[in-house]
């Protein structure tokens, strides 16, 4: 069982304890208020593409279509989250320009790993910026390392800061604003930041610090990115309007050009997309045994009474009672 204070016994749940559901795509408490057992000779082996549980055949599952006895549930997709994942700090976001910065740098020079978010550059100003917009959007404390990297150009280390901040969760939730995948030749455009225009003028800040720089020339004033991520620029060209062409020697990386006037052009338009994370997918089921009682000791089910939320978790997987 996934208690808010962490896995137990089904057996050793009483009541007053705060038990992990899910509310739509997030994890909520629910308290448990009632405790009842019950004897039963048969019990099913519930296999899916990540854990296997031993449950009642009558309890539910949760799927798209609605809620499916465990007994029935074979090949079904049903409801989970990631249950070591479940007692992590979770944060809360906040928009505007700070937060817009914090991901345009990291989708020009940041690094996401399993657990952490980090940024390591050769100037202090712009690690400095970059620290304060993560802890003004995030909340978590961020400060600035003197560090070391090679240079291949140079053929010696050269002097840099970083940025690093150990959070799961905020991991997982810069990879889920660019489409899954963090690589930098692989992230998709984070819409994310188009919820309005202050958060998008901190996103394109924060990725021209990393990625680019200004540029004027005849009528033109601006700025100017290079990356090769052709998709990247290519959905960015589209939102201010300007007019795109990838570089067409393989391998070179590409330029977009942003003109300070590109808001007249009247392209932009807001969306509105989640900034918390969506902990809830889903999985398939790919297997139930049936596991009998074995001579003359049967098996026992505990049933809880929940407030406010009927539901719970098994390893993971969201589950009710059948009432």
């Amino acid at each position: 069982m996934n208690l808010v204070e962490g896995c137990a016994q089904a057996k050793t749940v009483v009541p007053g304890q705060a038990m992990w559901t899910l509310d739509g795509d997030r994890t909520v408490q629910t308290t448990v208020v009632g405790v009842t057992a019950a004897k039963a000779r048969a019990a099913v082996e519930v296999v899916t593409d990540h854990m296997t549980f031993i449950a009642s055949p009558d309890l539910l599952l949760a799927t798209p279509d609605g809620w499916t006895h465990a007994g029935d549930a074979a090949g079904a997709t049903v409801a989970w989250t990631y249950a070591r994942k479940l007692c992590r700090e979770r944060l809360t976001i906040s928009p505007g320009y700070d937060f817009g910065y914090f991901v345009g740098a990291t989708c020009a020079d940041g690094t996401v790993g399993k657990n952490y978010v980090s940024l390591i550059v050769n100037e202090e100003w712009f690690a400095s910026r970059y620290a304060a917009a993560l802890t003004a959007c995030t909340g978590l404390p961020a400060r600035l390392e003197s560090v070391t990297r090679p240079s291949g150009y140079l053929k010696r280390d050269l002097p840099g800061f970083r940025v690093r901040v150990v959070s799961s969760y905020l991991a997982d939730l810069v990879r889920q604003y660019v489409g899954g995948d963090p690589h930098h030749m692989r992230q998709g455009f984070p819409r994310v930041t188009l919820r309005d225009l202050d958060t998008f003028a901190g996103f394109m800040d924060g990725y021209v610090d990393g990625d680019g720089c200004r540029v004027t020339w005849g009528n033109f004033a601006g700025r100017v990115v290079v990356s090769a991520n052709v998709p990247f620029l290519r959905e960015w060209a589209s939102i201010i309007g300007a007019r795109f062409t990838p570089e067409d020697v393989k391998g070179r990386a590409s330029r977009l050009y942003i003109a300070d006037r590109w808001l007249t052009r009247n392209t932009y338009r807001p969306e509105q997309h989640p900034m918390q994370l969506k902990e809830a997918s889903w999985v398939q089921v790919r297997e139930v045994r049936p596991r009998p009682a074995l001579g003359a000791k049967p098996f026992t089910f505990y049933s809880y009474r929940l407030e406010p939320h009927p539901t719970f978790m098994v390893n993971g997987h969201l589950v009710r009672e059948s009432w």
